[in-house]
């Protein structure tokens, strides 16, 4: 990859806002990055959609950079943004963040061998424990406000079949977080397996709020096509 730092567009998981990468770009702005993150319209306090809306909104994001662009997704960002990134020539690199890793055909449900719904219409329940289940390991305070922020996700987007698989021809890496309580980790483990570049961390499923700044230097690793450290 050249020196010119590309531009990167965060992509948050189900029932998160754009908020949730604060701290993350905070440290990336550090680095030198220029970061920008999509709001998925399958999250919100208007949730509607499914897949090919969110990719929609991914991809048109990545076409408004002027310059070299690397797309990162968390939990279930990797989706869309997998759909999204498919013949896309500004994006040098698809990153995952405990993320789900599609090829076409495929939904979150079959990732996961559950079977599919009968019917997708109205809102997915998040779990009645999102604390345990999302940020074990996230400062109080920091958790708190995540809490607060949850919103509704559109069930819609879990069983929404990708159509197209960018990890084929773009560059991936994926980081495994491997503390999570929400995808498990051997469910990571081979979702990583179709990347080139598997990189871990020891959080749970946020690190982009436990540990921002470490997450920070391995997405500055990854981009920069770095090995990983001992």
């Amino acid at each position: 990859m050249t020196d010119q730092r590309p531009t990167l567009v965060l992509v948050h998981g189900a029932w998160h806002l754009p908020s949730t990468w604060d701290l993350l770009r905070g440290e990336l702005d550090t680095l030198g990055y220029p970061s920008l993150a999509v709001k998925l319209p399958t999250s919100g306090p208007d949730a509607h959609g499914g897949v090919p809306d969110d990719a929609e909104v991914i991809r048109a994001a990545c076409e408004g950079v002027d310059g070299p662009v690397v797309v990162i997704a968390h939990s279930y960002g990797g989706i869309p943004a997998t759909e999204a990134v498919a013949g896309l020539p500004r994006v040098r690199r698809l990153i995952y963040v405990a993320a789900f890793v599609p090829d076409v055909g495929e939904s979150m449900y079959t990732m996961v061998g559950a079977p599919e719904p009968d019917a997708v219409e109205g809102m997915f329940p998040i779990s009645d424990d999102p604390r345990a289940q999302l940020y074990a390991d996230v400062p109080e305070a920091v958790a708190d406000l995540a809490l607060g922020r949850l919103v509704d996700q559109h069930h819609r987007s879990f069983a929404d079949w990708v159509t197209r698989a960018g990890w084929h021809t773009v560059p991936s890496s994926y980081v495994v977080t491997e503390q999570d309580a929400s995808l498990a980790v051997p469910v990571q483990e081979r979702l990583a397996a179709r990347t080139e570049d598997v990189r871990r961390i020891a959080t749970s499923h946020s690190p982009h709020l436990s540990r921002p700044a470490e997450l920070a230097a391995l997405i500055d690793d990854m981009v920069r096509d770095r090995p990983s450290g001992p």
